[in-house]
């Protein structure tokens, strides 16, 4: 048996005392009038009534979890929470008649989840409450509660138990409801900018969109393996082909890869892509974004991360980025272009260097031991190393470049934008380059996929995509200083 503590065992012999009374433990069909914070706002006049007046004359029904109870005698002062609020409810053998105070005064505990009848008032010492004329049990807790006054401490048992998690704390309910209405927030942003949600494949047959190792499983109807989604790229821009000329997807990604304070193996990611625009028009686009977002969550442009400030004034700063490796990283600009001399300077700093890397990704490993850390407040970083991006458009000044930007905020990537490479042969050697890659010891370089550059032969208009990482957003909004804190329920190692 699963429920077999001491307190458990107790509990669950009193549902069954209960159910030889008459008295279901788990009833349904049960109605409430209206929320606790409703039941607030409605009878909240009576605070201002003459003392001795200070009650309603109508009775109605909420309902909610029991989170404190304390029995004087003949009668009970228990507070109760819902969703939305809590209040105190008192209750008398007087109030509620002897059989229920007497059942209940021994069978009703903190965690039992009940219906109550009554109206407000305020009690002598001024509190506004309600009092109880008649208590239906909703729903009996066999397990317990944490004590209180610690509440749910163990990190594990957050994460592990986050059903338990939002019962003990309200703020943690707070977090996801935002989180939701970020997330509400987004789609409307786009939609009302006329673009169309869709939806495609969680099983890919080529591991593609994103530089990343792949989850892989079996289809046994068809006899093949399928690689869980990474990124939606590829299946998109298939879509701009088609004809739709501004489509985005917010969905769950995959990615075979370690765990910590940023990083997920699935995370909620949102992609666009949007034909006859640009990565300049999306810089701006992003900006909107925030600003609507900051509005819609009441904070100011300035806002608290990890303990530092960060201002979201438009417009945000844009620096390219072989400037950025100079005027943040503080590194020589005859260092950056040089393959030996950047070796040189990394093993130098004690930092990794494989001399196998191209020049751009080992542009990327200056960029990340040196600039990315620096990156505070939001922060365009344009016209990438081509070869760190298989499948954004060459720059028609510089083939060496590409037509991208990274936002970086509080020193970490947040969203990815280019324009989009509508080239079908240049697509299919950026592929094979990335093979060639792959083959060098680069695992999460790209796969070959030839329908999609089949597709890229059927000609794309001028398109430019952008991607954000939704849970990284909320962390950031929310002042989170783990991805854990902003997914209901995360990945977590096996207990044994």
């Amino acid at each position: 048996m699963i429920f077999d503590t001491e307190l458990e065992l107790t509990r669950l012999a009193k549902a069954d005392e209960l159910r030889q009374m008459g008295v279901s433990p788990y009833p349904h069909f049960l109605k409430r009038e209206m929320n606790i914070s409703e039941f607030k706002s409605k009878f909240g006049y009576i605070k201002e009534l003459p003392e001795g007046e200070r009650k309603a004359q109508e009775e109605v029904v909420i309902s909610g979890r029991i989170k404190l109870k304390r029995v004087a005698g003949k009668s009970t002062f228990a507070n109760i929470e819902d969703e939305s609020d809590n209040i105190q409810i008192y209750y008398s053998l007087a109030s509620i008649g002897e059989e229920d105070y007497t059942k209940f005064k021994k069978n009703l505990e903190v965690g039992d989840i009940i219906l109550v009848k009554g109206y407000a008032f305020i009690t002598q010492t001024g509190e506004f409450s309600l009092h109880a004329s008649h208590i239906t049990l909703a729903t009996k807790a066999i397990s317990p509660l944490p004590e209180k006054f610690h509440g749910l401490t163990d990190i594990e048992t957050r994460y592990r138990q986050r059903y338990l998690d939002m019962i003990m704390d309200r703020d943690v309910r707070s977090d996801f409801l935002k989180r939701s209405i970020i997330i509400s927030t987004i789609r409307r942003f786009f939609e009302e900018r006329g673009f169309l949600e869709v939806e495609t494949p969680m099983m890919h047959p080529i591991a593609g969109g994103a530089n990343a190792k792949p989850f892989i499983t079996h289809h046994n109807a068809l006899g093949v393996d399928r690689y869980l989604k990474i990124a939606p790229e590829l299946y998109l821009k298939r879509l701009i082909v088609g004809g739709m000329e501004a489509v985005f997807e917010m969905n769950r990604c995959f990615r075979n890869e370690g765990m910590d304070l940023t990083h997920n193996p699935e995370f909620t990611s949102i992609e666009f892509y949007w034909a006859w625009h640009d990565y300049f028009e999306v810089m701006d686009l992003t900006e909107e974004l925030f600003a609507t977002l900051l509005d819609k969550l009441n904070l100011d442009k300035i806002i608290e991360f990890d303990g530092q400030n960060i201002d979201f004034s438009k417009p945000f700063k844009r620096i390219k980025y072989l400037d950025a490796l100079v005027e943040i990283g503080g590194l020589d600009r005859e260092i950056i272009s040089d393959k030996e001399k950047i070796l040189a300077k990394l093993k130098e700093d004690k930092f990794e260097a494989n001399d196998k890397l191209d020049l751009g990704h080992l542009q990327a490993e200056l960029f990340d031991n040196y600039v990315e850390s620096k990156l505070i407040n939001p922060t365009f970083i344009t016209d990438f190393p081509i070869s760190i991006s298989p499948l954004s458009r060459r720059s028609d000044e510089n083939p060496e470049i590409a037509e991208r930007f990274e936002l970086f905020i509080a020193g970490r990537e947040l969203a990815n934008a280019f324009n989009e490479l509508n080239d079908p042969v240049d697509q299919y050697e950026r592929f094979k380059a990335q093979i060639q890659s792959k083959d060098a010891g680069n695992d999460e370089a790209h796969e070959m996929d030839e329908d999609y550059c089949r597709a890229l032969g059927y000609g794309m208009a001028p398109t430019v995509g952008w991607g954000l990482g939704v849970d990284r957003l909320v962390m950031l909004l929310l002042n989170k200083k783990s991805i854990r804190d902003v997914i209901l329920f995360p990945a977590m190692k096996p207990k044994n």
